[in-house]
């Protein structure tokens, strides 16, 4: 399978996922609207979702793929299984354990991620109830986790890529069917999506399975005390634990810094969290559509290209990813920034959502939008050092970039506010992929193909040139007053968009950019 081939297929099932999330924000929004409960939400969501950043799909994927993918080309099959057996069961003991924590800690979680809430008792009650309702949802994903590097390491990326659209259909069918029922009892609706986080869990690990067996890589989980001390043992165990800690430390700075902005913005007033969180939403289509999909295709692949000391590969892939970061994440950082109203407005102004929220999330957006370069390009300058099994380098970087983070956040929050935590975000990023790149350079990890000057102009000129029409498409039709005409907002956010494909595409062509390049590596 070409690497073109690949992320476009986790791109495309990325985009189904990031299509009925957003549904299901819509739903959410237009249900729940802005309030103090949704701000509970979110705030209890993003704990389990935190550590599953941190832990499952951050320090533990970043440390395990590398040396999967280094086993499998020096050990073959049969050394990879006994690898993912004994892995599998550490995690499943320490998974127990943290699920245990997390529940009886939920006070302490909430209080240190947004103890702003307590301003309404009645919201930071609900955050700690909910927060213990979904924690052992970490479990399941970490499994899930676990699950998608080894399928990622045999080149089987549409499960993995595919599964995050159970969450989101439980999501809905809870707020469609079970908050409704909730709300005719006199229960709190929003608890609804508890039920609904949990089942997604269980749908997206139960799906995994299938998929293992068939490439007979499900793991024979040691459930006795023997069993763990002999994984606990294992030295390729104990390689990937040692690789955890800088890893965690690394993926920690990014949520560190998510976890401050979400304490500054519950103090700030009612509602940030919440436009925060949809403007977060809106970011993910171009960061997961693009920068997900290279990072899970690449990693393994570079991995194993350095495991082979195959350097030029190695740096080949590297320089094929970065160039489709720059083509399509500088469009898209345009379209946030110019073209936010219209975006947000078509997604969210319905219901409940006010308009006063929709110029609340666009400037927020804008701030994210700023950044998005870096974002995404993190995604893949990143697996560039952890195919070589160097997780100090990212931590590192990481921490400065956390600290340049609240740097800007004391800079900017007290004009700016909630858009001001979004814009200090988007500077991290820059600063975090601009280090990253300057060490591959000087390393001479990466040693970039000819052309890329005269590229980065004809990108340059392309966006230009979509740009004036998205400021143009912004002024020209009433985004705001079509509220109560869905149907044409919609119609007409989808003709801009096609246009605006045609305007980019046909510039890029127009300026001498070959395409074709892309799609052949």
């Amino acid at each position: 399978m070409s690497l073109f081939k690949a992320a476009s297929t986790v791109s495309v099932l990325t985009l189904a996922s990031r299509i009925t999330g957003l549904a299901r924000d819509v739903l959410f929004a237009a249900f729940f609207g802005v309030s103090a409960l949704t701000d509970a939400f979110y705030v209890a969501f993003r704990i389990p979702n935190m550590f599953r950043r941190i832990f499952g799909e951050g320090a533990f994927s970043q440390a395990f793929v590398p040396v999967l993918a280094a086993t499998r080309t020096e050990g073959g099959d049969e050394g990879a299984r006994r690898l993912v057996d004994h892995v599998a069961t550490v995690l499943l003991w320490t998974l127990v354990l943290l699920c245990i924590a997390g529940v009886v800690g939920a006070p302490l979680l909430v209080w240190a991620l947004a103890s702003g809430l307590r301003k309404d008792p009645a919201a930071y009650d609900a955050a700690v109830v909910m927060t213990r309702y979904m924690f052992p949802y970490i479990g399941f994903m970490s499994l899930v986790a676990l699950a998608g590097g080894i399928l990622n390491t045999w080149k089987k990326f549409a499960v993995p890529a595919a599964s995050p659209v159970l969450l989101n259909v439980m999501l809905i069918a809870s707020i469609v069917l079970v908050a409704p029922w909730f709300q005719r009892y006199g229960i709190e609706p929003i608890y609804s999506q508890c039920i609904g986080v949990m089942l997604g869990g269980v749908l997206q690990l139960a799906i995994q399975v299938p998929a293992l067996r068939r490439i007979g890589m499900w793991p024979r989980f040691g459930l006795a005390w023997s069993g763990l001390r002999e994984s606990w043992n294992d030295p390729a165990t104990r390689k990937i634990l040692g690789l955890m800690l800088p890893a965690l430390l690394g993926v920690s700075g990014a949520q560190i810094s998510l976890l401050i902005n979400t304490q500054i913005a519950s103090y700030l007033a009612s509602g940030s969290v919440s436009w925060l969180s949809n403007a977060d939403r809106l970011m993910e289509f171009p960061t997961a559509l693009l920068g997900v999909a290279l990072g899970v295709v690449l990693m393994p692949q570079l991995a194993a290209a350095r495991a082979s000391q195959d350097d030029e590969r190695y740096s080949g892939m590297l320089d094929w990813g970065l160039r489709l970061v720059v083509l399509l994440a500088v469009p898209s950082s345009i379209a946030l920034l110019l073209f936010g109203v219209p975006l947000v407005a078509t997604l969210f102004h319905y219901g409940a959502f006010t308009d006063a929220d929709v110029r609340q999330v666009a400037i927020a957006l804008a701030g994210y939008g700023t950044g998005l370069l870096g974002i995404v390009a993190i995604k893949v300058l990143a697996p560039g050092f952890y195919a070589s099994h160097d997780m100090k380098t990212p931590m590192k970087i990481a921490l400065a970039a956390l600290a340049v983070t609240q740097l800007c956040n004391i800079a900017l929050v007290p004009s700016l506010r909630h858009a001001g935590l979004a814009l200090s975000i988007g500077i991290g990023a820059l600063v975090n992929a601009g280090v990253l790149l300057a060490i591959l350079l000087r390393r001479g990890r990466y040693r970039p193909r000819p052309g890329w000057g005269v590229f980065f102009l004809q990108v340059i000129a392309a966006t230009i040139v979509l740009g004036a029409f998205l400021l143009w498409a912004n002024q020209a039709f009433p985004w705001m007053q079509w509220r109560a005409q869905a149907w044409v907002r919609a119609g007409a956010m989808a003709g801009m968009l096609a246009a605006s494909a045609a305007i980019y595409f046909t510039s890029l062509a127009l300026t001498g950019v070959k395409l074709r390049q892309f799609v052949t590596r």
